[in-house]
């Protein structure tokens, strides 16, 4: 799986013009077959276990999307606020297909986790048992490993992370949560973001098994499903690993039977994945404004951070490719370029500063510059900092302009102020 997949340069680059045309020239782009190929490529990686995949809303809260990974492919939904559980309930999930983990959680997002048929509830920390107003039959902990365990340079080293219980507290917020009133006990985890090694996985799966283990010891608890988390990784550079999905499912199904010849019984396994089911099937388009040269090389466009703003948050890197305004791929001699965006900020870029890019120097006001990796928390983590409006989000549901819908209308200057008390007076 390349930084952009070979579909977008065969079947959709020569169609970009006419869906500027149509759309306006900056929006996000989501690829459906894509994205269901990769979800039941996930599916049947784990087909020998009673397995679920609960998408990360956080990664692209869509409802169009949600509503097909849901129907389509039956997953369920890792929500982790009042508004992520809003739109899971609106495309049809409740109950056992919402696992809800917050941190810091407030009364609020109790008692709409609890509400309308409630929802696998993840608790954070320990100290949350007694201020959960209405105590669920299923109830989840989130387990931090401490110093076992490496984290990456997104989510951080696990033992400095505010987020989980230690393995100190998992015997006694086990033993609370049965003492108010829980029957259904589940085992969750959340450890690396974009992690490409495939055996970090199984690692993590042997650990929770593990917990599992030592729980059913001491408290003669079942754990009746280990959520191994997210965190499954895609290349944002051609020389980046992919992950070996077929290799990881036969190595923790067989985790997983080992387990059961062992105790006699055998957890389901979940995982709650964002960025692999729909990262690479998005595209960030923006049309190129302004070619500079100032004591570097600048391409100025429409939407950086309001587009994408990993590249100024974490660094990362998205692979980039300029069209000509008729669709074809700009080729030729490349230079070191730096791609900007207007906010009054130096960070806002789709190229991290101090990392110039080699592009065309072909470029041209009125490209298409379309940034990949785009369908994960690009648009879900873009913000309106310096009065910027964010950008629409388009759907192509068959491969073909003749079934691309906008799902998310590009913001007005007035959605900034429909939150504003303004003085008396003034409008």
């Amino acid at each position: 799986m390349l930084p952009i997949p070979g579909y977008f340069r065969r079947d959709v680059y020569r169609r970009l013009p006419e869906l500027v045309k149509r759309f306006g020239p900056t929006f996000h782009l989501y690829h459906k077959p894509g994205i269901i190929r990769t979800g039941k490529v996930m599916n049947a990686a784990f087909a020998g276990l009673n397995y679920r995949q609960y998408f990360a809303v956080k990664a692209l809260p869509e409802p169009w999307i949600m509503r097909f990974l849901f129907e389509e492919l039956g997953f369920g939904f890792d929500c982790s606020s009042v508004a992520e559980l809003m739109l899971a309930r609106g495309v049809g999930a409740s109950d056992k297909d919402i696992m809800f983990t917050s941190n810091d959680t407030s009364l609020e997002e109790f008692e709409c986790a609890s509400a309308d048929g409630g929802c696998i509830l993840n608790l954070d920390d320990i100290t949350f048992i007694p201020l959960v107003p209405k105590f669920p039959e299923t109830v989840c902990f989130r387990i931090n490993p401490g110093k076992l365990r490496k984290g990456g340079a997104i989510i951080g080293e696990p033992y400095k992370s505010k987020y989980g219980i230690t393995y100190g507290q998992i015997i006694p917020a086990y033993a609370a949560a049965m003492g108010c009133g829980a029957k259904h006990f589940g085992l969750h985890t959340m450890i690396c973001s974009n992690e490409r090694h495939s055996s970090y996985f199984v690692e993590t799966t042997r650990s929770m098994l593990e917990v599992a283990a030592h729980i059913y010891r001491k408290l003669v608890i079942r754990i009746e499903f280990i959520n191994i988390g997210g965190g499954f990784g895609i290349p944002y550079l051609p020389t980046d690993p992919e992950l070996h999905l077929e290799w990881i499912g036969g190595k923790i199904s067989k985790l997983f039977r080992d387990f059961h010849s062992q105790y006699g019984w055998m957890p389901s396994l979940f995982t709650e994945c964002g960025r692999f089911v729909t990262g690479p099937h998005g595209i960030l388009v923006n049309p190129v404004l302004h070619v500079m040269q100032k004591y570097r090389h600048f391409i100025g466009v429409a939407a950086a951070m309001t587009g994408c703003p990993r590249p100024a948050f974490y660094g990362a890197h998205h692979h980039i490719d300029v069209l000509s305004p008729d669709g074809k791929l700009r080729s030729g001699p490349r230079h070191l370029a730096n791609v900007v965006g207007p906010k009054c900020e130096n960070w806002d870029r789709l190229t991290p500063v101090d990392k110039e890019r080699l592009l065309p120097k072909s470029v041209r006001r009125g490209d298409i510059l379309v940034a990949g990796n785009a369908g994960a928390h690009s648009g879900a983590m873009a913000d309106n900092y310096n009065g910027r409006t964010r950008i629409a989000g388009l759907l192509d549901q068959d491969g073909t302009n003749k079934n691309v819908v906008m799902i998310r209308r590009a913001e007005k200057v007035g959605d900034l102020f429909r939150a504003i008390v303004f003085p008396p007076g003034l409008k």
